[in-house]
């Protein structure tokens, strides 16, 4: 009995140091090769995510419209992009659809949206490594110095996407 309660509580704990608390700097990551990278090509890094205001969206393709209403949201506020900018996180482990469609889709996204950059992680890192929601749509938002302002797991309420603009807002406010 002792035994399951301490694996219990192991697995509780690391759970818990795994998940993004709001102020908390993101650890470290870095996608390339056989665990992903950028869509254009390359290697794609967590450091990229400094020096401006980030809003980094993790999805599983078979989510990608759970939150379409975010992304319209934060088109209309056309945010300067000298001071914002955008990652799209694509979780491409969680769905049963070939990585050839879902790449020949992600290359025609980057031509359509240069302003997003495109993101493939093929072995779940980001869910292992920072704690993301997996098989869902995790929307994160990140202030210039890359600490966690906004982080929520499926789809986002009206009052959510009002918080994360005003988090948004306010930490543009501060550049």
């Amino acid at each position: 009995m002792r035994g399951r309660l301490a694996f219990c509580l192991c697995l509780m704990t690391t759970t818990v140091i795994a998940q993004l608390s709001i102020g908390e700097a993101l650890p470290e990551v870095s996608l390339n090769g056989d665990r992903g990278g950028l869509v254009a090509g390359g290697q794609w890094s967590s450091q990229s995510l400094k020096g401006k205001v980030h809003v980094l969206m993790y999805v599983d393709p078979d989510q990608s419209k759970l939150n379409s209403h975010v992304e319209e949201a934060l088109s209309k506020r056309k945010f300067d992009r000298d001071q914002f900018a955008t990652v799209a996180v694509i979780n491409m482990a969680a769905t049963w659809k070939p990585n050839l469609i879902i790449d020949s889709i992600l290359k025609s996204k980057q031509e359509k949206y240069p302003n997003t950059v495109y993101v493939r992680d093929l072995k779940k890192i980001l869910v292992s490594d920072w704690g993301l929601k997996d098989d869902s749509y995790h929307v994160l938002a990140l202030g210039a110095d890359g600490r966690v302002l906004f982080s929520h797991p499926d789809a986002l309420s009206e009052t959510q996407v009002q918080d994360l603009i005003a988090k948004i807002e306010g930490a543009l406010a501060q550049n």
